[in-house]
């Protein structure tokens, strides 16, 4: 319990601030995220991809037959229950929020000198969408994930981040030490989940105001938060195997159906010429992207885009680790790591290229003016895209209703996640201790928009991924150390 106080503690103080003081709070945390942008930044783009060669590793060594759990376990869940759960935790909002918005942003808005709105920035944005949403976020949730599910199921010790250090630390992390990793770990994971449902309560009144006209205002941000709450408390009391698993679920399907109607009524041939280019492009420069940084231009591109994303899935690793953890009981390293990494990575690049595709056909072929559209309200571009084609109110409506289910989704695995952490370790954390944190997760959105929308969010998960990143190559560490063990047995 120690745990639960001193981080809801913790979390209560922050929300006090940034509701009495919210011009603070973004002054405060801009000037931290330009310090750690511009001082830090290398730290970022190192690790993670340090994190995912070194994650690829073990799946393709002789570690990647280990069975997380015992060795006559077997998955709990079907293939197709499984990745959809873990896909509606790892990303749900944020790809429907960024799937044409950012491919626009950075044609637009392009990186390193590159001239805007040419051919060149097109091939770049789909290469820098890729990197931000492909191979490696996926490799920080799978060495989470992978980290905790082996001394979970196979080393029977408490699912807590604090355990996975223990092939490395031993018993100091039932210390001081690891209540510290695990009070970090709780805090980090609401800044992270809070960032997305606000960027999800942003993207909802966006829709809403394209289909009904309804004020696009921080009061009716706070209502729908406020709506999606109850929802979410509601899933979260039926338990992982019905409401999580159900809306997980049905958020696949949704969101498939969305994706083969833009396919195919879209610029189909435009839209798979532009896939086959930019993934060649993303796998011919996965290197260089990954380590770009503009030392001889002072550009603040990177900071702005590529090392906030390695936060903000730094600061979702905990979350999301945990559940594909607490999912995955029964299945190999290899099959974990490859289900992980290589079956979303792929999803998520068609994803991108399909709709951000779309919306730069019109945009460069039809002049649909979707750039300053998307420029001058990020949350529009989706619907301003989709009004291009046919049926386009109605796909919008089912657009806002895959928003509004992964926004249920993410809250309610985070809920049950953060009852996890709570409860030392409790793969079936009680109904309380879920509706307090979910009631949490909503107030810290609303104060993160209230106290300055995208840039305190982005400011904030940056910030507070930083003591992760530390953790995170620590346990890289102990994982390497517990299976180098396991096979000297």
């Amino acid at each position: 319990m120690m745990v639960f106080y001193i981080s809801i503690s913790l979390i209560l103080l922050f929300l006090g601030f940034g509701f009495l003081f919210p011009e603070q709070l973004l002054e405060i945390t801009s000037q931290m995220f330009g310090f750690i942008t511009n001082d830090l930044g290398w730290l970022y783009l190192a690790t993670v991809l340090g994190i995912l060669i070194f994650t690829l590793y073990l799946a393709f060594s002789k570690y990647g037959k280990i069975r997380l759990g015992n060795d006559d376990d077997r998955p709990e869940y079907s293939n197709f229950s499984w990745f959809a759960m873990l896909f509606s935790a790892g990303m749900g909002i944020g790809l429907v929020f960024w799937g044409v918005a950012e491919p626009v942003f950075h044609y637009a808005q392009p990186p390193m000198g590159i001239e805007p709105s040419s051919t060149q920035s097109a091939m770049m944005a789909f290469r820098y969408t890729f990197l931000h949403w492909g191979l490696h976020p996926w490799a920080i949730y799978a060495i989470v994930g992978l980290a905790l599910a082996y001394v979970t199921f196979r080393k029977k010790l408490p699912c807590l981040i604090s355990s996975t250090l223990y092939p490395l630390l031993g018993e100091k992390t039932k210390g001081p030490i690891g209540k510290t990793v695990d009070i970090l770990s709780l805090i980090l994971t609401v800044i992270g989940v809070s960032t997305s449902l606000g960027m999800g309560a942003l993207q909802v009144n966006g829709g809403l105001n394209t289909l009904f006209n309804i004020p696009n205002t921080f009061s009716t941000q706070v209502i729908i938060i406020t709506v999606i709450t109850v929802l979410f408390l509601i899933s979260a009391t039926t338990g992982l195997d019905k409401g999580i698993k159900i809306l997980s679920n049905t958020n696949i399907i949704i969101a498939v159906l969305l994706l083969l109607f833009v396919f195919f009524f879209g610029p189909t041939v435009f839209i798979i010429n532009t896939l086959l280019v930019s993934v060649s492009g993303y796998i011919q420069n996965i290197l260089p992207l990954s380590l770009a940084l503009s030392p001889f231009e002072n550009d603040p591109w990177i900071g702005t885009w590529t090392i906030f994303y390695w936060a903000w899935w730094l600061s979702w690793g905990p979350f999301v680790g945990t559940f594909i953890a607490r999912i995955s009981k029964g299945r190999t390293v290899r099959e974990f790591v490859l289900g992980v990494i290589i079956l979303p990575a792929i999803f998520c690049c068609i994803w991108f290229t399909v709709l951000g595709g779309t919306a730069l056909y019109f945009e460069i072929f039809e002049g649909a003016g979707i750039v300053d559209q998307v420029t001058n309200d990020v949350t529009v571009g989706l619907f301003a895209t989709l009004a291009m084609l046919p049926l386009g109110k109605i796909i919008s409506f089912v657009a806002t209703v895959l928003i509004i289910t992964f926004f249920v989704t993410s809250a309610d695995s985070a809920t049950f996640v953060i009852g996890m952490f709570s409860r030392n370790g409790d793969l079936n954390p009680d109904t309380k201790i879920k509706i307090i944190w979910g009631t949490v997760l909503s107030l810290m959105a609303i104060v993160l928009l209230f106290s300055g929308g995208l840039v305190a969010m982005r400011n904030t998960s940056i910030i507070m991924a930083l003591p992760f990143l530390l953790i995170i190559i620590l346990m890289c560490v102990a994982i390497y150390q517990g299976f180098r063990q396991e096979k000297k047995e």
